[in-house]
């Protein structure tokens, strides 16, 4: 009930006589002026000829008085005016609409939703004193109303002209098309509908701070594509007085490669532009993120485009690649040649001396782990990457095998000579030979179950390395490439401690010191390959192995032969069976 209490209140308060004296409802106007023109048919018009009302404050102790329509429009005059000669124009020319005349009824709705009511209601009603839901006139003859300019004041015309039915424009005229006095062709669609021509208006403040609005192009929508817009931009007027396009005072635009990040706590035109990230791009201006390249493709420098990733590989003609291969083809000539030299004195004791056989094929296999090196420059490929990493573990553990060889034979040629020693059975060309053979035969045992269970391939990386798309061998199965290179380690390791414990064996028939320091040199760099080998990505990967290839390999042939070949070829007084025997050692004693 406590609505009852507002309207207990104002019973309570004393009622003036000039409403007691008031015998019947009526229902107040705004009093909308306008114009009318008798026709066989009305066309309607409200327009805010005035555009702005004021309104009387309520008392609630007098009838409320009439609000009045202020401040006079020209602009609104103006499609006034441009009604009335367009109708004029139609009832002139007899050949538009024959037996026709067009009646007008033209409203001033003051701006307001009001005025737009009642000029609406006196419209379809006929009478200025209107009454709703009743016409005056004899038949509906209201064919069409020209809208408001204003939105609040154009819905509530529609809702009212819908009780109605009144039909949007022109449904009588809809196929009418004519050349008006001003050359200007007139016509309408199916729909009734006029293509529209719209004016370009500039608002200009003159130097006595009025509004002048000035046309400064135009919009026809019957033109060809291309010429419907026509702008004159040097009539322009910008914000003060300047005809150049006012710019932003906070930030400027972003160009291509930089993204719009805002500035917290201040208005939506101030922003920062930050770079796209590395593989990615913003290809237009004033970008608001960044979008991210294809797999296969990386930003370029300005970040504006994706362009495709660089292919890398270890190549010859690289510098690198160059180096490599030039040490690889020089290292091999270098076993050659102490072959060659070894042939040429064979006769002679030193080159006799620890199995001058076993000191050829290891110079053949040494030379062989020089080129085997070459297997792994260039752009790899199914079957490189199958047999590098193969023949570089069966040859490089052959050279091994040999050296161990040479070790157990100088171990077991003097424990053989001891009394009744059960070694001399075992001494013979047949151990070195079983030694080499078994030895490589566990190696090619492995690389064989490698290659036929977990054969290497080649792969594209494409995430090792930011912008490059990385050519390289997939080993197939990391546990049996370590287990390769594990083995050589064992190797190496056994041929080491065998050597260093028969260093101090006579030095007539001994290579145990040569051996030691070769098996160290092989040793740490091959302990050294490793963490270098697990740091590393892509074309260096490769590079790390083939620099311990060729380095092992060098470390043996210097720390093996280098020392032979001295002797031969400046210390020849040294290569003989009395030196060699220690007979010179004895005639100094």
């Amino acid at each position: 009930m406590a609505w009852c209490l507002p309207s207990l209140f104002l019973l309570l308060l004393p009622i003036p006589a000039a409403l007691t004296s008031m015998r019947r409802c009526h229902l107040d106007q705004l009093g909308v002026g306008g114009a009318f023109q008798d026709g066989d048919v009305i066309l309607g018009g409200m327009f805010p000829i005035h555009y702005k009302t004021l309104l009387r404050e309520i008392s609630f102790t007098e009838p409320p008085r009439r609000p009045t329509c202020e401040t006079f429009s020209f602009r609104a005059y103006r499609w006034v005016l441009s009604m009335l000669f367009t109708i004029d124009e139609l009832n002139s020319n007899l050949a538009i609409l024959p037996n026709l005349t067009l009646g007008f009824g033209i409203i001033d709705s003051c701006n307001a939703v009001l005025g737009a009511l009642e000029g609406i209601t006196r419209l379809t009603t006929g009478k200025e004193n209107v009454i709703p839901n009743y016409s005056y006139q004899e038949s509906p003859r209201l064919l069409a109303i020209l809208g408001d300019a204003g939105m609040m004041q154009t819905v509530a015309m529609a809702q009212h002209l819908g009780i109605y039915r009144i039909p949007q424009l022109l449904h009588y005229v809809r196929l009418v098309r004519f050349q008006a006095n001003i050359q200007e062709e007139i016509f309408f669609d199916a729909n009734g509908y006029t293509p529209p021509i719209y004016d370009v208006i500039n608002w200009q403040v003159n130097t006595h701070g009025l509004v002048n609005f000035i046309k400064v192009g135009s919009f026809d929508t019957s033109a060809p594509q291309g010429q419907d817009l026509v702008i004159n931009d040097s009539a322009i007027l910008w914000k003060g007085g300047s005809h150049q396009p006012t710019r932003s005072v906070c930030s400027e635009s972003c160009p291509p490669g930089y993204r719009k990040v805002e500035r917290q706590g201040e208005p939506a035109c101030c922003f920062e532009c930050l770079p796209c990230s590395a593989g990615n791009i913003a290809n237009q201006s004033d970008s608001t993120d960044c979008l991210k390249c294809p797999d296969d493709q990386w930003s370029n420098d300005s970040r504006d485009k994706c362009v495709p990733k660089e292919i890398e590989f270890l190549v010859f003609s690289e510098p690198v690649g160059a180096l490599l291969t030039s040490v690889a083809v020089t290292g091999s000539l270098l076993p050659v040649t102490i072959l060659l030299i070894f042939i040429k004195h064979q006769d002679t004791p030193i080159v006799k001396a620890n199995h001058q056989a076993l000191s050829y094929v290891l110079l053949l296999a040494l030379a062989s782990c020089y080129l085997c090196s070459l297997i792994f420059i260039g752009q790899p490929s199914i079957w490189t990457c199958m047999l590098r990493q193969a023949a570089f573990g069966i040859l490089f553990t052959f050279s091994l095998s040999c050296i161990l060889a040479k070790t157990t034979v100088v171990v077991f040629a003097f424990k053989a000579t001891k009394p009744n020693s059960q070694l001399k059975r075992c001494v013979g060309p047949k151990l070195p030979n079983s030694v080499v053979f078994f030895s490589t035969l566990l190696q090619v045992m492995l690389c064989t179950s490698w290659l036929a269970s977990w054969p290497p391939f080649p792969e594209k990386n494409m995430t090792s390395q930011l912008g490059k798309i990385i050519i390289e061998c997939n080993e197939g199965s990391s546990k049996a490439f370590w287990c390769m290179l594990g083995y050589m380690c064992l190797l190496v390791g056994i041929s080491f401690v065998m050597a260093f414990l028969a260093r101090k064996l006579p030095d007539s028939f001994n290579e145990a010191k040569h051996i030691t320091f070769s098996m160290l040199v092989c040793g740490s760099v091959w302990v050294s390959f490793i963490p270098a080998y697990l740091s590393t990505r892509g074309k260096h990967m490769v590079a790390v192995e083939i620099f311990a290839i060729l380095a092992s390999s060098t470390g043996l042939v210097m720390c093996m032969f280098l020392p032979k070949c001295y002797i031969i070829l400046l210390k020849p007084d040294m290569n003989t069976r009395e030196y060699l025997l220690g007979s010179k050692t004895f005639k100094k004693r």
